[in-house]
């Protein structure tokens, strides 16, 4: 194949929903009136998407088999948060597993959401970003040879390039 026959690949950012996209609660977060989106987030994906990146959440939803909440609460959070945000989002995958109760390679540390979102968009890893609140996020998106961002408040010496939160990732992510 030469190179007028090679496909053209895609950037993303990859991004973790709770304590990136919405306010951490410190626990389960699928009711509406709960779910917030964490200040500076529509702007932030504003710039991203402007910058050509696919935006896409990849989030681990355990509630949904520990029986805590449906799937459908899950689902109407996602559309509050795009409502919020523009519906800038590209894509939304959800691992509602636990290992507690059945194991997946969905569920982050794992790469399985990531790896389909990449075949699904055709995205280059090399261009995009994986930004998270949790070390499990950075696994998942090391693994799949993305760049990696973890937001939030860490200890000095966590080895990861860190942002205070996504608004702060995104300018790090443009420079």
């Amino acid at each position: 194949m030469n190179q007028t026959q090679m496909p053209l690949l895609n950037k993303a950012v990859f991004l973790d929903r709770d304590g990136v996209l919405n306010v951490e609660r410190g626990e389960y977060t699928y009711r509406l009136e709960d779910f917030e989106v964490a200040p500076g987030v529509p702007e932030a994906l504003q710039l991203l998407k402007a910058a050509g990146y696919l935006l896409i959440v990849i989030t681990n939803q355990a509630g949904v088999v520990k029986g805590l909440y449906t799937k459908e609460d899950v689902l109407a959070c996602h559309q509050k948060l795009q409502a919020a945000t523009g519906n800038l989002l590209d894509d939304i995958y959800l691992a509602p597993g636990h290992p507690t109760f059945s194991e997946s390679l969905r569920r982050k540390p794992d790469s399985l959401m990531l790896e389909k979102a990449m075949a699904k968009y055709m995205i280059d890893p090399a261009q995009s970003w994986f930004v998270g609140d949790h070390l499990r996020d950075m696994q998942a998106g090391q693994k799949c040879g993305v760049r990696t961002i973890l937001v939030g408040e860490w200890p000095a010496g966590t080895h990861e390039r860190q942002s205070a939160d996504l608004l702060s990732a995104t300018r790090e992510i443009l420079s």
